[in-house]
């Protein structure tokens, strides 16, 4: 799908974007511990907030590119018949997963939105940030596992 495509290379560019914000904010938190009295609160909370978005957003794209981890010593010893069988059947198994796992993130953002809860910090952001990054990542990657399994080669 192209939609899928130029979505997934979008949220990648954003992805590697925040990434090069996050190294900045942790560079620049620890050069401010090194060298000032003044505290860092929010910069590491802000890293892993930045780098959850990162990992989920970009998991569709990594999947589009088959860059997750695969067992290739099985795929070379099959036929390519049973072969694109075994890789349909990984892919539903998969997309069974992950679409578990988008339903509890989904759960966890509404609960924590509803519920305004947020992080044990003096910063204290919001922990539905993370958790709508979680879940709208999941919910691409199990869509992009799915158009996979079902896509004609």
């Amino acid at each position: 799908m192209k939609a899928l495509d130029q979505l997934n290379r979008a949220i990648v560019v954003l992805s590697s974007i925040a990434l090069v914000i996050a190294g900045a904010v942790l560079t620049y938190s620890v050069i401010l511990r090194n060298f000032s009295p003044e505290p860092t609160d929010w910069q590491d909370e802000f890293s892993v907030f930045m780098l959850i978005g990162v990992t989920f957003g970009a998991s569709a794209w990594v999947q589009s590119e088959r860059g997750h981890i695969g067992i290739e010593a099985v795929k070379v010893l099959l036929p390519p018949r049973i072969e694109r069988w075994r890789q349909v059947v990984v892919d539903l198994l998969s997309a069974a997963f992950c679409a578990f796992f988008c339903w509890k993130s989904w759960t966890l953002w509404y609960e924590a939105w509803s519920e305004g809860y947020t992080s044990a910090t003096s910063w204290a952001p919001p922990l539905w940030i993370p958790y709508i990054a979680m879940s709208l990542g999941m919910t691409l990657l199990t869509f992009q596992i799915l158009v996979q399994a079902f896509r004609r080669s």
